[in-house]
């Protein structure tokens, strides 16, 4: 293994959980490394403009804070590299992770991946996820381009990502089991677009398609039902979902499906840490993830140095 790729502390996901974490570990001196699928993904990233983060102007878009955020680790010497993670080995003392881009090592690992939508047991829905099925239009949306698609749900995740769906899509099917609530940020601009189709009330029942992935869905409208052609299917009708397929069940998960922690955000498995919306709390709020990542990198610098104590980050004078 190339010594570049073998680090102190290694974190999958570069949310504000895993650039917080990193930007502590980093001014420990600790050799710092952040695997992300996705800069311009996550929920942060997505956010138009930032109201409730301490300190914050407050025209600050989500994805100008998390570039800051990413910025001061990478000044005091954390390093980036966006790549997927599609497993990880926890067996030997140093935690080995896999990416297309090579095998990587630490001698702790920090787990940072967030959520997506959950799964809602559609029709289908299993069989073509990956296929046409998303729970993530930031993530996917660029290979729909000129293409029909579908969002299903009226929730502020939904708008959101149908938003960025219409940038393009050549139609975007919104599928809204309710009325949506004019409440909500970007209903009215979804209604006003010339490519969205809103389906009030509809329901879809099944996802179909071909050896070639999504080719449509049928839709329950009052009592009529429809057959709708489209290539993509963006489900965010029940919440989000703890992002650790990667897993493949080697660290211990809650009732939820969140990473079970301790209180200093160590899992299961000793050396591995779990922060930010992974863990599926009910406060999922920027500041909660960064207060995570703080948390566990002291702790992680702790358990490197065999330190008695947590090491403060500050200075009195």
């Amino acid at each position: 293994m190339d010594k570049n790729n073998s680090v102190d502390v290694l974190i999958i996901g570069g949310g504000p959980a895993g650039c917080s974490c990193a930007l502590y570990t980093a001014r420990s001196s600790l050799n710092t490394l952040i695997l992300d699928k996705n800069p311009d993904a996550g929920a942060l990233a997505i956010t138009s403009k930032i109201a409730n983060y301490p300190g914050t102007p407050g025209r600050l878009s989500g994805e100008q804070l998390l570039q800051q955020m990413r910025n001061q680790a990478l000044e005091y010497g954390a390093r980036y590299l966006q790549t997927q993670v599609y497993g990880i080995d926890v067996s030997s003392e140093n935690k080995v992770v896999y990416t297309p881009d090579g095998v990587f090592s630490g001698k702790t690992l920090v787990l940072a991946t967030g959520a997506m939508g959950r799964t809602s047991f559609l029709e289908g829905e299993e069989q073509y996820l990956g296929q046409g099925v998303s729970y993530c239009a930031t993530c996917d949306a660029a290979f729909f381009k000129g293409q029909d698609v579908a969002v299903y749900g009226e929730n502020q995740e939904a708008i959101d990502e149908a938003l960025v769906l219409t940038k393009f899509a050549s139609t975007v099917h919104w599928v809204a089991k309710r009325s949506p609530s004019k409440s909500l940020k970007g209903v009215s601009q979804l209604e006003q677009l010339n490519n969205v189709r809103l389906w009030k009330r509809g329901k879809i029942k099944a996802i179909f398609g071909d050896g070639s992935g999504v080719t449509g869905i049928d839709i329950k409208l009052n009592s009529d039902e429809l057959r709708i052609p489209v290539q993509g299917v963006f489900i965010y009708s029940s919440g989000s979902k703890p992002i650790t397929d990667f897993l493949h069940g080697q660290v211990n998960l809650d009732q939820s499906g969140g990473v079970s922690v301790d209180a200093h955000m160590m899992t299961s498995v000793p050396g591995i840490w779990a922060i930010g919306d992974i863990r599926n709390t009910p406060y999922k709020q920027a500041v909660v993830a960064c207060s995570d990542g703080c948390i566990a990198a002291m702790a992680i610098d702790k358990y490197l140095n065999q330190r008695e104590s947590i090491q403060v980050d500050w200075v009195h004078q």
